[in-house]
């Protein structure tokens, strides 16, 4: 589990291909904005987490808890589940809009597709005043 890494992971280029065949432009990893979002839209005013379902615990088969260390693992993963609550609300009180993707999600295409409509619809392009 050591090997896996924060960034460039499967379901997050997935997720990065779906948006930019979609016509959406975005940066990513961005250090500015609280959490290091995955995906940033800033023309949106959105950002995107590509979250695991093991590591920010999905209520999916691919969530299991761990048998072996059951304490440590259930305290690391809540741990991240706290982490990941508190960096939503502060990207939303700075104004952005936080959209999450789970990993079980992005084979599908109907998810994704929401996702387009959910940014679009959600809150036409900001004038570039409002920008921060």
């Amino acid at each position: 589990m050591a090997a896996i890494g924060p960034v460039d992971t499967a379901p997050e280029i997935a997720v990065r291909r779906a948006l930019h065949r979609a016509g959406f432009r975005f940066r990513l990893h961005t250090r500015r904005l609280p959490g290091r979002p995955d995906i940033v839209l800033p023309k949106y005013q959105a950002v995107v987490f590509v979250h695991g379902c093991f590591w920010h615990h999905h209520s999916c088969a691919n969530s299991v808890w761990p048998k072996a260390r059951a304490a440590f693992w259930r305290a690391k993963i809540r741990g991240t589940m706290k982490r990941d609550a508190r960096k939503e609300a502060e990207l939303r009180q700075l104004g952005w809009r936080v959209f999450v993707v789970w990993e079980c999600q992005t084979d599908d295409n109907r998810v994704l597709s929401r996702l387009y409509e959910r940014i679009l619809d959600a809150k036409n392009p900001l004038p570039a005043t409002r920008r921060g």
